[in-house]
């Protein structure tokens, strides 16, 4: 990973918030039948997000969860709202984690950012991409390198940004908070870039 740019101070990367609402009793109880140990509990966590918690596009799902604890109780959401479960899951067994973005090529030929987390294992940061596999995309843990779904091209505009938030970039937020439902976001209501 490139060296990340933090915005945020050292401790908002173990907190709890609206949209990490980690002190949920359902994350709680989630997060207890994981294993003990940062990376066996990280891997663990990692696995159930993007498993357990279907990508609403890849589903057809036309609900939009942006809370953590509504992401968990609903079983779905964009790659931005797995990623707010996975820091809030993190979080919560003490392990500093954010919010990372990507700026990839839609179809349209324009932009669309993809949210990705970031944590601190085994002291260095590590770019984690919960999103959920489907035909011809497949994510995994890693405490080693980088393991993103989506390698942007630098030749075509695209990018991962270093900038690593304590909460979800506001632009973000907002887009998932305003959306109608899932068709209405996915057809033109993602950000197309951090405003």
């Amino acid at each position: 990973m490139t060296s990340p740019v933090f915005v945020g101070e050292p401790w908002d990367f173990l907190g709890a918030s609206d949209v990490v609402d980690f002190e949920h009793p359902a994350i709680q109880a989630l997060s207890s039948r994981f294993p003990d140990g940062d990376l066996a509990y990280a891997q663990a966590a990692f696995d159930f997000v993007r498993d357990e918690i279907t990508h609403s596009v890849d589903a057809g799902d036309v609900r939009v969860p942006w809370r953590a604890s509504d992401v968990l109780a609903q079983g779905t959401g964009f790659c931005y709202a797995k990623d707010h479960l996975y820091v809030a899951l993190l979080r919560l067994a003490g392990i500093p984690s954010g919010f990372g973005y990507q700026r990839l090529s839609d179809d349209r030929g324009g932009f669309v950012l993809h949210g990705i987390v970031a944590a601190e294992l085994d002291g260095r940061w590590i770019r984690l991409d919960p999103r959920g596999d489907r035909p011809g995309l497949r994510t995994w843990f890693s405490a080693e390198e980088d393991i993103l779904a989506y390698r942007p091209d630098e030749a075509a505009g695209e990018k991962t940004y270093p900038e690593v938030y304590a909460q979800p970039h506001p632009t973000v937020l907002r887009a998932l908070q305003e959306a109608e439902d899932c068709p209405s976001l996915a057809t033109g209501g993602l950000p197309s870039d951090l405003d």
